[in-house]
């Protein structure tokens, strides 16, 4: 049954990212360092895993200057939210002990 949780969002790290951008309105962003603040996690875990969401079309990260300053934003795309619904379906599925 665990093979209908999706791997990329499973690992809790990432699940915790892609809850916490969940929480945002579609169309916001946050910056990494709030997000690493939020999460209380180290800035190359967050970025090794936000790496990962990327690269499974998950997060968009978005690369930018402020006063002179690099800013990185992240989001969660409609593809991640989607893949989040799926995986809370799951999830609650095998919670109650039902197959999905």
């Amino acid at each position: 049954m665990t093979d209908d949780l999706d791997p990329v969002i499973h690992a809790p790290a990432r699940l915790r990212i892609t809850v916490a951008l969940a929480a945002l309105d579609p169309q916001d962003q946050l910056s990494f360092p709030r997000l690493r603040k939020e999460l209380d996690m180290s800035a190359g875990n967050l970025s090794t895993h936000v790496r990962k969401l990327e690269e499974a079309g998950y997060v968009a990260v978005t690369k930018t200057h402020e006063r002179r300053t690099p800013v990185t934003y992240l989001a969660l795309t409609d593809q991640g939210r989607s893949a989040l619904q799926t995986y809370r379906a799951a999830l609650s599925a095998i919670l109650q002990g039902v197959t999905p």
